[in-house]
């Protein structure tokens, strides 16, 4: 049976993170004279969107610092060789079959994608809230996946932390909503809200397609989890160990801080913090407290799950823009300075963000479920 890695974080350490990230970014609004009323309503919504425009040297100075964080990682995987593959879960000396519940998260999915896709008449409002069960689908179809590679299904192993999983994802996608009052750098468009309750209806079609992101990243981590080639040479790679900690940790929760609240002050430079600043923020504070988190194996030069988790909310994020593309209820993005080479409605380098992000999801579910952050892999399995 799959351990959480403990308790959801105490309330008192999660109240700190949540009024740091809601009011860093006050702060630096109030800075700039603006009137906090606006960034303090229901639904949280942008002004406006934040200005579209390409600039040569910012483009290639993101695209450098990227590459640069990126290139050591690939390389080490590389020179593993294919050692992994020996190991990899779910190979042919062990064959498991697909579940049955896995093939009804298939159906599930394929349905929502056709709807989400073919303007059938009279489908109007099926396709505005296909988002959900598509997503659901893919969770479970996800899930099923990593049971057949003989993996750490959480669906399977603690059903009750995976549905945890939904409400927190809920919530943890709300504060993302919020910080995007203060950069404007997504919109949505053709939701079909009745202006004459404007916040019951956005509430009620946005909680359940929030609340699916959370078991979407979790369950592609524990997939990639049982190829060890993709991970291959990170678990002895490395390793960090500052001499004083906590003074670390005290430096990175203030950039964090620092950082969120520069967003509201020049968030057209800035507008990337909003996915670097709120990872800094939740770590330093677990670190602080002297818990664990994402990164303590880190110390011992094991980044396997921080790398799993980059690549899961990359892949995610593939879909998600995928399946948006031609959805009725959909989102359009306004990046400054990268507003160039698209991949469906996202600008190329815009895609950068997920890798945080990753980070992100997999710090929030530990923070809120108890789901340890560390890699899940097949061999760690307890008796």
């Amino acid at each position: 049976m799959i351990e959480p890695a403990g308790r959801p974080g105490r309330p008192a350490q999660l109240a700190i993170i949540v009024f740091a990230i809601v009011l860093a970014p006050l702060v630096g609004a109030m800075l700039t004279g603006d009137d906090l009323r606006s960034f303090l309503r229901f639904p949280p919504r942008p002004l406006e969107a934040a200005p579209e425009s390409f600039t040569g040297w910012v483009f290639v100075t993101y695209l450098v610092a990227i590459v640069a964080v990126l290139l050591p990682f690939l390389l080490r995987i590389g020179r593993a060789g294919s050692a992994a593959l020996a190991g990899s879960a779910g190979s042919a000396e062990s064959p498991r079959t697909y579940p049955l519940w896995g093939w009804l998260g298939v159906a599930l999915l394929a349905v929502s994608w056709f709807i989400a896709w073919v303007p059938l008449p009279g489908l109007e409002e099926a396709r505005r809230l296909s988002f959900t069960p598509l997503w659901v689908g893919y969770a479970v179809a996800i899930s099923a996946w990593v049971q057949k590679r003989g993996g750490r299904c959480l669906l399977t192993e603690a059903p009750w932390v995976f549905l945890a999983l939904f409400p927190a994802s809920a919530g943890f996608w709300y504060l993302f909503e919020y910080l995007n009052q203060f950069t404007g750098n997504w919109i949505y468009d053709g939701t079909g809200v009745a202006p004459d309750r404007e916040a019951l209806s956005w509430f009620l079609r946005s909680a359940l397609p929030f609340s699916t992101v959370l078991p979407a990243v979790l369950a592609t981590r524990d997939l990639l989890a049982t190829w060890p080639r993709l991970s291959a040479g990170l678990d002895n790679f490395a390793p960090i160990r500052p001499r004083r900690p906590r003074l670390v940790a005290a430096i990175a929760w203030a950039a964090g801080v620092i950082g969120l609240a520069a967003v509201a002050i020049w968030p057209t430079a800035l507008y990337s913090l909003l996915w670097v600043a709120p990872p800094l923020i939740i770590v330093a504070t677990q670190a602080l407290a002297g818990e664990r988190h994402a990164f303590t194996r880190v110390a011992g030069g094991d980044w396997r799950g921080p790398w799993l988790a980059v690549v899961s909310a990359l892949f995610c994020g593939l879909c998600w823009e995928l399946w948006n593309i031609f959805s009725l209820a959909r989102w359009t993005y306004h990046i400054p300075h990268a507003q160039v080479l698209h991949l469906f409605e996202m600008p190329l380098l815009g895609y950068a963000g997920y890798l945080p992000f990753g980070i992100t999801c997999v710090v929030a579910a530990h923070l809120l479920t108890g789901l340890t952050p560390d890699v899940r892999n097949p061999e760690d399995r307890k008796p």
